[in-house]
């Protein structure tokens, strides 16, 4: 599956024009889709010298975006002798597909065998982010964010998923805590930027404003 922000399409504006126009949802950078795997797997000649199990196989073809014969790989192998990282890829090509049903499927599974994984659960939360259902999107990114509290774009799509039901406070906090893990990635400043101009703190507001425009400079 390709690695990529999906963000809704936008015009830059400077500064004063925001804030002259006001902020509205459509300018508002969208939630992070990429879905999360677990560590990759790198063929080297020492790999190449031993058999790969059928996941580290799996896990190979998926890196590669071979994902039909990745995901041909994993459907051989018994359901009882899966792994969390099985059913996260099998979840991941399933979402590519557009199966969403059986995406969520298979980050349950996942769950079921070690609920301390971050990763099915910020998966899921982008799934029912996306399906407009913030509600369940929040309950699944704090579940991450409680399992790796050091993960910067689930408190970000956390943030987002606030944005949608009017959570504003909330949706600061998370923004804040994004930008304290990472403070490089542009859309954080910009969320934030718009929640604290929603918040009535326009000076605030043109604060991050002016750190997405610098930070979108050096991009």
């Amino acid at each position: 599956m390709k690695k990529f922000f999906l963000i809704l399409t936008l015009i830059l504006f400077s500064a004063n024009y925001v804030f002259a126009q006001g902020f509205d949802w459509n300018s508002v950078k969208n939630f992070t889709k990429k879905p999360l795997q677990t560590e990759k797997i790198i063929a080297t000649e020492q790999s190449a010298d031993n058999e790969l199990t059928k996941s580290e196989q799996a896990n190979l073809l998926y890196n590669e975006n071979n994902l039909k014969n990745a995901f041909e790989i994993l459907l051989t192998i018994k359901e009882s002798e899966r792994n969390v990282q099985d059913w996260i890829l099998l979840g991941n090509i399933l979402q590519d597909q557009n199966r969403t049903s059986d995406a969520i499927f298979m980050y349950q599974r996942a769950i079921v065998l070690n609920p301390k994984n971050y990763k099915p659960y910020y998966n899921l939360g982008n799934i029912y982010l996306d399906e407009e259902k913030p509600y369940l999107a929040v309950e699944n990114y704090r579940k991450a964010n409680k399992a790796n509290n050091q993960f910067p774009y689930a408190y970000y799509n956390l943030g987002c998923a606030y944005l949608k039901i009017g959570e504003l406070k909330k949706s600061k906090i998370a923004f804040l805590k994004a930008i304290e893990l990472k403070n490089t990635e542009p859309d954080f400043h910009y969320n934030l930027a718009y929640t604290y101009k929603m918040l009535n703190s326009s000076e605030l507001a043109k604060q991050y404003l002016g750190f997405y425009n610098k930070l979108m400079e050096n991009h």
